[in-house]
């Protein structure tokens, strides 16, 4: 497919819209109901939820901008912020099974890619580094869950199925399954971790590796460990086998 930017397994975006607008829309709508265990049925999702308001209106725009009709794909992308608190320009390529949760302060470029299954919570921004024109947002791939705050900067490749802790700063390519959190983005967890969720979303972004954390509990271990040789080596020492073993080990 010319033109066409392969980002997941199952997804390639860039040529025609895969689905009618209809689809696309009920597949937004399932989506928040099988990942929002808040969510009551289908009707108050489509009323009641920010997130899907802005996709639904992103999608309109998107298909007005892939048609040349660029000031209205604008117009209706600045409604759509108004209402909603989310910007996301017309020109961005999303694909099915889009979800915002807690809809609020999302920002995503003109040149950014979104595959299917992504979930984005409240504060994320998919910006660019550059003022040049081309590719300067970021694509993410498949099943990619980013957490809340989370800024993913320049037109780097978020692996299908990769994690974004809340509030981290990515600026470098993130493998897929991998986990990535802080600022600067560090890549903190194996894939092979994630194999407990038999290809479910994962949507615990909560339970983020806390790699100062652990290197402090290892600290901490490792001074234990040496009082205790410490005060075991102090007993020796006052054994009086111990001074005839070792006549030249200090007292």
């Amino acid at each position: 497919m010319p033109g066409a930017v392969m980002i997941g397994p199952s997804l390639s975006i860039g040529g025609a819209e895969r689905s009618s607008l209809l689809a696309q829309v009920r597949g937004d709508i399932a989506c928040v109901a099988a990942r929002d265990p808040a969510a009551k049925g289908s009707v108050e999702i489509l009323l009641t939820y920010p997130g899907v308001h802005a996709i639904v209106w992103h999608r309109i725009a998107h298909r007005l901008w892939r048609r040349g009709h660029r000031f209205a794909a604008r117009f209706v992308s600045w409604f759509s912020r108004t209402v909603t608190n989310v910007d996301i320009h017309p020109g961005a390529r999303i694909g099915e099974r889009f979800f915002i949760d807690h809809g609020a302060g999302v920002v995503i470029g003109e040149t950014a890619e979104i595959g299917d299954d992504v979930t984005l919570y409240h504060g994320v921004t998919l910006g660019g580094t550059s003022w040049r024109g081309g590719k300067r947002h970021p694509t993410l791939g498949n099943g990619v869950l980013v957490g809340c705050g989370a800024k993913i900067l320049g037109p780097i490749l978020i692996g299908a199925g990769a994690r974004v802790g809340a509030n981290s700063v990515v600026i470098e390519d993130v493998p897929p399954g991998m986990t990535v959190v802080g600022i600067p983005g560090r890549v903190v967890r194996d894939p092979a971790d994630r194999r407990r969720m038999g290809g479910r979303i994962d949507l615990d972004h909560h339970l983020m590796p806390d790699p100062v954390g652990e290197a402090i509990a290892e600290l901490v271990d490792r001074i234990d460990f040496l009082e205790a040789r410490l005060a075991h080596r102090g007993e020796e020492r006052r054994d009086p086998s111990f001074c005839r073993e070792n006549p030249h080990e200090p007292a």
